[in-house]
């Protein structure tokens, strides 16, 4: 089963193509809809302060674009790549929450 912190092979239709993909929810339980959150990862930088590089030896130079977070289809999964450790998945996570300007410390 698909886990969050995967990187996966995921096809993202006939205009984005097959690209990897950095998992951010598990595999849905049986009563949730079939859907898993993903960034893609991208070879064409831009230099913006929301792609997230994290080299790894089963990817392409490039980053992941938090711009570009989506659920897709788990029937779109295609093949696993690879893993990202606890400290790259911990930076994800605080650049995600950076960028939905979700507040750190709740009130």
């Amino acid at each position: 089963m698909a886990k969050a912190s995967e990187v996966w092979m995921i096809d993202l239709g006939m205009v984005a193509k097959v690209r990897p993909c950095l998992l951010l929810t598990d595999y849905p339980a049986d009563d949730e809809l079939a859907l898993i959150t993903v960034l893609p990862h991208t070879t064409a930088l831009r230099g913006n302060r929301w792609e997230l590089a994290i080299p790894k030896p089963f990817l392409k130079p490039g980053a992941f674009h938090l711009q570009q977070v989506q659920s897709v289809s788990v029937s779109r999964l295609e093949r696993r790549l690879g893993l990202l450790t606890t400290e790259e998945w911990n930076t994800v996570q605080n650049r995600l929450t950076d960028y939905l300007s979700i507040p750190r410390f709740l009130p």
